[in-house]
């Protein structure tokens, strides 16, 4: 009597553990339900009252862009203090380095937030993204944060991830990685409207876009890198959880 012979298992990719196929459809429910999550965030930030009912979220997805602002503008050279990047870019910047420090604001999240999505493949990974991310909401509050919401908020993310990664099962770690991943990949739409808005006023003193800033420095106008932006994180969103639930 010959033995049974045992179904081929295919290979993971990059390095990273699939799971079992009666995983798959639990999974995709769960990202489902959070990208379902996200939209109704972004529709609720176009209001004042939704602003102010997800004000945890809004913090956190303003400390995702403004974070990615100040770092990049600190790489060139430029200075980054209480999460506020000088209208004016300091120190020796060519248009180039202006266009890269205000394009870092919309992408940098959205590529951050998308990494993180994949990462939720494997436990390990998962596990060291959370607390790679308690770590950095810590420090970073510590460093440039001045505000008293900003103090308690912030900081209460960072407890709630680094707890969920030191003492959560593999589902809630998953679930935890890809919905703070997918908020900050649309933090940016925080402002629906600003991406294809030449800028406002702040403080009494006319403020310019991001999308401007790139355009000023670039070329085409500020609309069509608004378009281009939108289009980039919406197909790296949907990119992302594909390979985060193909298993």
């Amino acid at each position: 009597m010959t033995d049974n012979p045992q179904p081929l298992v295919a290979p993971a990719k990059w390095g990273l553990p699939y799971a079992e196929d009666h995983m798959q459809p639990a999974i995709q429910r769960e990202q489902s339900y959070i990208l379902a999550f996200a939209v109704l965030t972004i529709i609720a930030w176009q209001t004042e009252i939704g602003t102010l009912a997800l004000m945890p979220f809004t913090l956190l997805a303003t400390w995702f862009h403004e974070m990615a602002h100040g770092l990049t503008a600190m790489l060139l050279g430029a200075e980054f203090e209480r999460l506020v990047i000088f209208a004016e870019y300091s120190g020796s910047m060519w248009g180039i380095g202006q266009a890269i420090v205000a394009a870092a604001g919309l992408l940098g999240p959205s590529i951050a937030g998308c990494l993180m999505i994949i990462a939720s493949r494997s436990r390990r990974a998962t596990r060291w993204v959370l607390l790679g991310l308690a770590a950095a909401l810590a420090v970073t509050t510590l460093i440039w944060v001045r505000s008293i919401a900003g103090w308690i908020v912030l900081p209460l993310f960072a407890v709630a991830a680094g707890y969920i990664a030191l003492r959560g099962n593999a589902k809630w770690q998953r679930i935890a990685v890809e919905f703070l991943g997918v908020q900050g990949a649309v933090s940016v739409y925080q402002d629906l409207g600003y991406l294809f808005s030449p800028g406002g006023q702040l403080g009494g003193q006319a403020v310019l876009s991001d999308t401007v800033r790139i355009a000023d420095a670039l070329f085409l106008p500020y609309w069509f890198w608004g378009g281009a932006i939108t289009i980039a994180i919406a197909a790296m969103v949907w990119k992302s959880l594909q390979v985060a639930g193909r298993y």
